[in-house]
C-alpha cells in the first residue's frame, strides 16, 4: 500500500518556486514587518483629504503600493499553508500574517470615511483639477456606490480590526480541512488496499474506471466526512449569519444584495443564472446519467458514479510533458505573448502538482501583484488533469496581462468576471483537441473530458449557489443553520436536479462540506457566469475567426476597470440576455446527443 508523501518527499521539480517571491521566512518576515513600519507613508495624511488633491493623490498612491506589498507577502503564508497545512509553524505563520493584515486594513480605513465624509462634488472636483487621479476612479467610484451602506467611521474601523475574527470561518473550515481530516484506507472487492485522502478521492478514485474500487473509496469518504458534519455545518453558519447581520446593519435589502454589490451585477442577472440553467439544463444531464448507468450495465446509478468513464476499458493517459505540448498548442490563438507567458509557467515551476500530507485539496491559481503567478493542483497523468491545468493558467494568464498592464488597485476585476478568462482556457482546449480529428472512440473520450468541464461548472458549483441561495434565505427568516438541515437542503437539491436517474444517498447529501466556495461570498454562481461567456466567445471566434482573441486580450489588459458585464460587452457578449446562457446550455444538449449516438 502506498502512503501519502510528506512534502520533503516531494521531487523538487514537481513543485511551484516560492523562492521567487522571497529567498527566505526570514526575508519574508522582515518584509511583513517593513510593511508595517511603512504605514505612516498613508496614516501622515490622516485628517487632510479635504485640503486639495494633490494630498489625495499622494495618500491613494502610497496605500496602493503599501497594498501591493502586503498582497505580495500575504501570498507567501498562504501558499507555504497551502502546500502543507498541517504544520504547525506555517500555520503559526499564516495566522500572524492574518492578524498584520488585520491591523493595516483597521490603520488605513480612515481613508475611505474621510473620502466619503467630503462634501458632494469634491472627488469629482479633485478628478477634474488632477489626472493622475484618473488611475483611482474605478476604486473612488466603487466607494461612491456603497456610500449610502457605510457605517460611522469608529464602527468601520472597529470592523476592519476585526478582519481576522470575521475571516474565522474560512480559516477554521481550511485548518481543519488540511490538519485534522483522515479517511481510512479500503479495500477493493479483489481484495487490494489502497489509501485515501481529498486529493487521491477527488483526483483518482472519483472517477476511477472500476466500479468497486469507486463505490469503496467514496464509502472511506464519506465516513471520514461525517464525524466533522457538526463542525462544518457551524462554521458555515457562522460565515452566512455573518453576512445576514453585515448585510441588515448596513442597510441591504438581503444578504445576497449586499454580497452582489461589490460583483456589480444586478440580482435579476443572479437569480437568472440560477434558475435557467438549473431548469434547462437538468433534462440534458440526466439524460447523460442514464446513458451512463445503460452503457456501464450498473443497476443503479450512484452519486459516486456520476464521473465514472463510459468506455471503461479506454483511458489514454496524459502525462505531463505530454499536456504541456496540449495546452501550448490549444492556446496558440491567444497569441505570442501569452503563450509566451503559457510557456514560461511549465519552465519556471509555477505550478505544484504532486500529492502530499497536508497539501490543500482542488486547484487554485494565486498571483500575488509584481510576481508571477502561482499554481496548485495534484496531476494523476489523466486528460481532465489538462483541463484543469489549463483552466489555472487562464487565471494566470488574466493576471499575469492585467498585472503588466495596471496598478494594484485595478488589476482585479469584479468576481463574476474572474472565472471566465480560466473556462475560456478549458474551451478553447477542448475544441483544439475535437478539431485534431481520431477515429470515433477517441472522439467519444474528448466529449466526456469536455462535457466534464461543464459539469464541473454548470452542476457542481451551480448547485454550491442553490444551496447558498436556500440557506440564507432561511437564515434570514431565523432559521438556525445545522448539519441536519444542510443535508436535508443538499439532498433535496440533488434530488431535484437529477430526477431519478441518479440516487441520492446519505454520502451526497454531505457534499456541501467538500468546498471552501461557501466563505467566498457569492462565488459559486461565477463558474457558470465564465462558462457562459466562454462558451459564446469559442463561437464568435469559429464564426468570426482568431481576431476576436486580439479584443479578449484587451479585456484581460483591463483588469478591474470596468464592471464585468462591459468587460465582456467588448467583445460583442452580453451577458445581461438570457440567449448566451441558452446557448451554452443547448451546446451541452447536442454534445449529449452525440454520446447517445455513438453508444
Amino acid at each position: 500500500m502506498n502512503q501519502p508523501l510528506t512534502r520533503a518527499q516531494v521531487e523538487r521539480e514537481a513543485t511551484w518556486n516560492l523562492d521567487e517571491l522571497f529567498a527566505t521566512r526570514e526575508a519574508w518576515l522582515a518584509e511583513l514587518d517593513a510593511i508595517e513600519r511603512s504605514l505612516d507613508t498613508v496614516t501622515r495624511h490622516r485628517g487632510q483629504l479635504g485640503t486639495g488633491s494633490h494630498v489625495l493623490l499622494a495618500c491613494l498612491d502610497a496605500r496602493d503600493a503599501l497594498l501591493a506589498r502586503l498582497h505580495r507577502a500575504e501570498a507567501f503564508s498562504f501558499l507555504r499553508n497551502a502546500e502543507d497545512g498541517g504544520d504547525a509553524a506555517r500555520q503559526a505563520d499564516h495566522a500572524n500574517a492574518a492578524a498584520a493584515i488585520a491591523r493595516i486594513d483597521a490603520a488605513l480605513k480612515f481613508v475611505d470615511t474621510e473620502i466619503l465624509a467630503l462634501p458632494d462634488g469634491t472627488v469629482d472636483s479633485y478628478l477634474g483639477e488632477q489626472p493622475l487621479l484618473a488611475v483611482h476612479k474605478t476604486s473612488l467610484d466603487d466607494l461612491a456606490a456603497v456610500k449610502p451602506h457605510m457605517l460611522s467611521a469608529e464602527t468601520e474601523q472597529v470592523l476592519a480590526s476585526l478582519g481576522e475574527v470575521l475571516d474565522a470561518p474560512y480559516m477554521t473550515y481550511t485548518r481543519s480541512k488540511s490538519s485534522d481530516l483522515r479517511f481510512a484506507s479500503f479495500t477493493d472487492p479483489a481484495g487490494a488496499t489502497h489509501p485515501n485522502s481529498f486529493n487521491l478521492y477527488e483526483w483518482s478514485y472519483e472517477s476511477s474506471p472500476d466500479a468497486g474500487v469507486r463505490r469503496a473509496a467514496w464509502a472511506s469518504f464519506c465516513e471520514g466526512l461525517k464525524p466533522y458534519q457538526n463542525t462544518y455545518a457551524a462554521t458555515f453558519a457562522t460565515e452566512v449569519q455573518k453576512n445576514v447581520v453585515l448585510a441588515k446593519a448596513r442597510g441591504y435589502e438581503s444578504a445576497e444584495h449586499y454580497q452582489l454589490q461589490h460583483h456589480k451585477v444586478p440580482h435579476a442577472l443572479y437569480l437568472n443564472v440560477l434558475q435557467t440553467i438549473q431548469a434547462e439544463l437538468a433534462p440534458h444531464m440526466q439524460r447523460y446519467a442514464r446513458l451512463r448507468k445503460r452503457v456501464l450495465g450498473l443497476d443503479k446509478l450512484l452519486y459516486c458514479d456520476l464521473k465514472a468513464p463510459l468506455d471503461p476499458s479506454y483511458a489514454p493517459s496524459l502525462d505531463f510533458e505530454e499536456a504541456r505540448a496540449l495546452i501550448v498548442g490549444a492556446l496558440e490563438p491567444m497569441g505570442e505573448e501569452y503563450g509566451e507567458m503559457v510557456r514560461t509557467a511549465f519552465a519556471r515551476r509555477w505550478i505544484d502538482r504532486v500529492d502530499n500530507l497536508g497539501k490543500s485539496s482542488g486547484a487554485f491559481c494565486a498571483s500575488p501583484y509584481g510576481a508571477h503567478p502561482f499554481i496548485l493542483m495534484t496531476w494523476t497523468n489523466s486528460m481532465r488533469d489538462a483541463f484543469i491545468l489549463a483552466h489555472e493558467l487562464g487565471h494566470a494568464g488574466h493576471f499575469t496581462m492585467a498585472g503588466r498592464s495596471q496598478r494594484f488597485v485595478n488589476t482585479r476585476p469584479a468576481m463574476p468576471f474572474v472565472e471566465a478568462p480560466s473556462i475560456m482556457n478549458e474551451v478553447l482546449l477542448a475544441r483544439h483537441i475535437l478539431a485534431r480529428g481520431g477515429d470515433a472512440r477517441m472522439r467519444r473520450w474528448v466529449l466526456m473530458q469536455v462535457l466534464g468541464t461543464y459539469h464541473h461548472n454548470f452542476v457542481t458549483h451551480l448547485l454550491e449557489a442553490e444551496l447558498q441561495h436556500q440557506v440564507y434565505g432561511l437564515a434570514e427568516a431565523g432559521q438556525p443553520v445545522t448539519a441536519s438541515l444542510l443535508n436535508e437542503k443538499k439532498r433535496a437539491i440533488l434530488q431535484r436536479f437529477w430526477g431519478d436517474a441518479v440516487e441520492i444517498d446519505d454520502g451526497a447529501a454531505l457534499t456541501w462540506m467538500r468546498q471552501p466556495h461557501y466563505y467566498f461570498g457569492l462565488y459559486p454562481y461565477t463558474y457558470s457566469v465564465g462558462l457562459v461567456a466562454a462558451t459564446a466567445l469559442a463561437d464568435k471566434s469559429e464564426r468570426e475567426g482568431p481576431g476576436v482573441f486580439t479584443a479578449w486580450l484587451d479585456v484581460l489588459r483591463a483588469g478591474g476597470t470596468l464592471p464585468p458585464l462591459e468587460l465582456m460587452r467588448k467583445v460583442g457578449i452580453d451577458l445581461a440576455s438570457p440567449e448566451p446562457v441558452r446557448a451554452a446550455v443547448a451546446y451541452v444538449g447536442r454534445m449529449v446527443a452525440e454520446l447517445e449516438q455513438g453508444f
